[in-house]
């Protein structure tokens, strides 16, 4: 239905009735606008055609709607149809007679409709359609997993076979919001670095470690671009034996960061100790306070290569050498307030801790929920006590005869390993990074790594922009093809992102004043660029039911601004041709 207001314009018998029909415009139009330069209402109608004419809502309508509602409403599904209702029934893909129809059934039905359909074929066809019509460069490549949560005990989930498809697993795993009281599912994510544009997604079981998901992602990439030349950027979880040597033994290039349990790494900061490492400065920017100093990044080659044979560049931060001091000096004042806490407690006359292997435990345990084991010792120390008691009540006389009692009395003191501390410091805010390439120089690989927080940003758009967290469906392939939609709308908000980023650049813009009281945004985001146009609405005025006037909608000039830069004509927003 269609939000509508029915003034009279003169109330006398026989005077003219006049109705204003409104539809809300907002920002489906540009949308819609890189939903058809993506191609993905075509793919949409190829893949999930309406085999039974009996279907009142096409599977490929209601999946376009569920994308732009992620894109624009981020309404539940179950609020769909309300969603839709105001807004003209064109820029959603529907017919008129269509707004009245989309409920949570029919759109549940449609998602097994796309889950059932071959996916595969229908993200490889838009994925290169999208690198070709944009014009994404796709020579390095980002993967990262994050996890899902989910409510509920999901009995229904695990793992059994649709239509010879596997349906994920919602079970316990390592999560990564810190919730290790729920269930949880993981995602997935490869981007281009041309923009943080994704380009492929996996959803896994909630129990599924990184370690390996990265030999089936790289392969899956290369299958998809055709070609293995391609940079692949990933955290330190591809800093496996296995994963590394798969990927070099195909003449694929990889950068990725060594963990601290490594040999490699302690070789380095124990040669760091009577070495000094000649640090080439890489990358610098400000720092985040005006008055502070500038963020410095070096690099350093090491010594000696990985055991499998690879480059290790080492870099330093200076930012993150101060986090690195400040949270050690954090954890040692914790630890020392912890084991100053115990002190009191056993010169207390009531407490349980009577024997030193039972205040050792405590003590360690102390330090270790503050973190600080490695740099802070304790000393426990025993006093006896002796005090008499005579043995009769009575007073006391020439011949009272007393009992001697003895009590053992524990305190506790602490001390700093000050060498453990000189240790550490010579290494603050270093980290190791490594790769197969022998080409690139050691600033390209750290550039290259600095590029993985984008991706980042993505989960955290999926999740909080888009609502994925927590899930709230029950039926797996449900699930299943509701993250699918997720990642279409992810793809459509990050081309809209790079194409408003890379024109401003073009045209040497700074920033444009998207910001509430019109302050200025460097870098524009899809969700704010698309919330601008909210209010944008177009009117009818009908006589009788005949087409009188058409009231388009006014946009500003921000809007107009935005949509230069998005190369949309304004009749996207402003038609020549009125509604009949």
């Amino acid at each position: 239905m269609r939000a509508s207001v029915k003034p009279v314009v003169m109330d006398t018998p026989g005077a003219d009735q006049f109705d204003l029909t409104s539809q809300r415009l907002g920002a489906l139009p540009l949308v819609g606008h890189f939903l058809d330069r993506a191609g993905l209402p075509a793919l949409l109608d190829k893949h999930l055609p309406a085999a039974d004419p009996r279907v009142r809502l096409a599977p490929a309508t209601a999946v376009r709607l569920v994308v732009t509602n992620l894109l624009v409403g981020r309404q539940p599904l179950y609020a769909l149809g309300e969603w839709a209702a105001p807004f003209a029934p064109h820029l959603l893909g529907l017919a008129d007679d269509e707004v009245e129809v989309v409920n949570d059934d029919r759109v549940g039905r449609a998602l097994e409709a796309l889950f059932d359909a071959d996916r595969a074929s229908l993200l490889t066809e838009l994925v290169l359609g999208v690198v070709r019509e944009f014009g994404v460069d796709t020579t390095e490549l980002h993967n990262d997993s994050t996890s899902i949560s989910v409510s509920g005990v999901y009995r229904d989930a695990t793992g059994a076979e649709r239509g010879g498809k596997a349906t994920p697993v919602i079970t316990f795993g390592h999560s990564k919001d810190h919730r290790p009281d729920l269930k949880q599912l993981v995602w997935i994510l490869t981007v281009a670095a041309d923009g943080a544009v994704p380009v492929t997604y996996r959803l896994a079981d909630g129990n599924t470690s990184d370690d390996p998901t990265h030999v089936p992602t790289w392969d899956e990439l290369v299958k998809l671009l055709g070609r293995n030349d391609f940079l692949y950027v990933a955290d330190s979880k591809l800093a496996s034996t296995a994963a590394m040597g798969h990927i070099d033994a195909r003449g694929g290039r990889f950068v990725t960061v060594l963990p601290r349990t490594r040999k490699e790494d302690a070789w380095f900061r124990d040669w760091a100790q009577t070495h000094t490492p000649d640090w080439v400065e890489a990358f610098r920017k400000p720092g985040p306070r005006a008055s502070g100093p500038d963020q410095v990044y070096s690099t350093f080659a090491a010594p000696l290569p990985s055991t499998e044979g690879y480059r290790i560049i080492w870099v330093h931060s200076t930012a993150k050498a101060a986090r690195d001091g400040a949270s050690r000096q954090g954890r040692i004042e914790a630890g020392a307030a912890a084991i100053d806490a115990l002190a009191v407690r056993l010169a207390g006359p009531k407490c349980r801790l009577k024997t030193r292997v039972a205040i050792e435990e405590e003590a360690a345990a102390a330090l270790a929920r503050a973190g600080a084991t490695r740099w802070i010792t304790f000393t426990i120390n025993e006093t006896t006590e002796e005090t008499y008691r005579q043995e009769r009540r009575g007073r006391p006389g020439a011949n009272t005869r007393y009992r001697k009692h003895t009590r053992t009395r524990h305190t506790i003191s602490w001390d700093t390993h000050l060498d453990v501390l000189a240790y550490d410091a010579t290494t603050d805010g270093a980290f190791p990074l490594v790769t197969n390439d022998t080409t690139m120089t050691d600033a390209d690989v750290l550039g290259a790594y600095r590029y993985q927080p984008n991706l980042e940003r993505r989960h955290h758009l999926l999740k909080a922009t888009q609502d994925a967290d927590p899930v709230l469906l029950h039926n797996p392939a449900r699930i299943e093809a509701l993250f699918c939609c997720h990642f279409l709308a992810l793809l459509i908000g990050a081309l809209i992102e790079r194409q408003i980023r890379t024109a401003m650049k073009t045209a040497n813009t700074r920033h444009i004043p998207l910001y509430p009281e019109l302050r200025a945004c460097p870098a524009p985001s899809a969700e704010r660029i698309l919330e601008i146009f909210t209010d944008l609405t177009r009117h009818d005025l009908r006589q009788q039911g005949h087409h009188v006037q058409s009231f388009e909608a006014e946009l500003n000039p921000l809007q107009q601004q935005v949509l230069d830069l998005l190369d949309i004509p304004t009749t996207r927003y402003t038609p020549t041709q009125p509604n009949p």
